[in-house]
């Protein structure tokens, strides 16, 4: 408890002298750090590993994310819910746990928050309570203050694997079959369009980025997204968009709609909308439409066909469209879904693949490709692919070759995809 005393007293100390060091960069708030525990007559005399400790904790308090440093530094840790200053929840390896951390009071918690929010030029107070942000690693942040906030304020970050997977790794965890995996690496690089349903922490964005990976180098892909999470690898014609708040300085909010048509006039390849929810399905759908195939999106929903549900209900609000129309457009432009489910066991898998036919009046027809049995705990083919049209005539840019038929095509592939 002194201890606690010490350090409280000590970080009060640092930030007095950075208040009068406006703009300090890291090198000078190591060394105000240093310089204050040198003079302090209770530091001083501490242990040089104690004191070590109590330089990081300074440093971390005032240049970084206080007690939440030390958790994002721990790469077991998946998920951090801050339940309000004095109660720290952690996600290791599927299963929850009560931190000791805490932080030291409301104040020094809104202090992080508001440095997060500003690192993505967002905004957090009373006028707008709720922020969506990133870690410059990646991780996803989420932030509730009063006044809706009743014993905030609330943060929880997502976090990501350090290395983007792919879709072997998946395979090795048991999260997909290789046939599927196969056919889906065929299909992506054929110009299929994809959907990627699943529920919150179901697994959508990773499942995403490890489907890039079929998308051929020489394409131009532009990706759209609220806040900047996706990692894909191997794509050198790479654009990346992100939305972007209203300021306090009068700077207008960008909106993903508004990205989306900015993205048509940028001449790419394919389009990927890192999660719809909202109106933005309106044009992402339209991008679909115009020849712009073989995106790739998320969406939450409970299966593939409430996936469609939910983004006809999506274009529905954001147009005067009639709803046959709409489930038109929707069966023209996207060609698959994929569904993942979080299992009671903690692992991710995918649960079901399923080709979009068509519609029959106000159904979407769905071909069930791939379904996960329980019993059987594996991935199980259950229907052959019926449109075939794209993979049969699709064509790929190859520097040594110009344009020519897929290698797979090339190979005799069996007519039952």
């Amino acid at each position: 408890m002194v201890r606690n005393a010490l350090a409280d007293r000590l970080l009060l100390l640092v930030q007095k002298e950075l208040t009068e060091k406006a703009g300090a960069d890291d090198s000078s708030v190591r060394s105000a750090i240093s310089s204050i525990l040198s003079a302090d007559p209770e530091a001083a005399p501490l242990p040089v590993l104690e004191k070590k400790e109590l330089a990081g904790y300074l440093y971390s308090a005032v240049r970084q994310l206080d007690v939440l440093q030390s958790l994002l530094e721990d790469p077991s840790v998946t998920e951090i819910m801050v339940n309000g200053p004095g109660t720290i929840f952690l996600e290791r390896n599927g299963v929850m746990e009560k931190s000791a951390a805490s932080f030291a009071s409301a104040e020094k918690l809104m202090d992080v928050i508001r440095q997060i929010a500003g690192s993505c030029n967002r905004v957090i107070n009373e006028r707008s309570p709720i922020v969506d942000a990133r870690l410059p690693d990646g991780s996803r942040i989420n932030a509730v203050s009063s006044p809706v906030a009743l014993d905030g304020p609330y943060l929880t970050i997502r976090r990501f694997p350090e290395k983007t997977l792919t879709l072997d790794d998946l395979m090795a965890a048991g999260s997909l079959s290789a046939e599927a995996a196969a056919l889906l690496r065929l299909l992506v690089r054929a110009r299929y369009s994809f959907l990627i349903s699943g529920a919150t922490s179901a697994g959508k964005t990773t499942f995403l980025n490890a489907l890039s990976e079929a998308i051929p180098a020489e394409e131009r892909v532009i990706t759209i997204e609220d806040n900047a999470e996706l990692r894909l690898c191997g794509l050198p014609n790479l654009v990346r968009l992100e939305a972007k708040e209203a300021n306090m300085e009068g700077a207008p909010q960008i909106p993903i709609r508004r990205l989306i048509r900015s993205a048509l006039r940028m001449r790419p390849d394919r389009i990927i909308v890192g999660e719809v929810r909202g109106e933005e399905a309106v044009d992402m759908l339209q991008a679909l439409n115009t020849g712009h195939d073989g995106s790739l999106s998320t969406i939450h929903a409970n299966s593939a066909e409430d996936a469609l549900s939910r983004l006809e209900t999506m274009v529905l609000l954001g147009c005067a469209l009639p709803p046959e129309a709409v489930r038109r457009q929707i069966a023209s432009g996207i060609d698959l879904i994929v569904h993942l489910r979080r299992l009671p066991d903690r692992t991710r898998r995918v649960t079901e693949i399923a080709e979009l036919c068509g519609i029959n009046g106000s159904a979407f027809l769905i071909e069930p490709l791939f379904v996960y049995r329980p019993e059987e705990g594996r991935l199980v083919r259950t229907g052959c692919l019926r449109n075939t049209e794209k993979y049969r005539t699709g064509r790929i840019f190859s520097p040594d070759k110009g344009i020519t038929p897929h290698e797979e095509a090339e190979n005799n592939i069996p007519e039952t995809l």
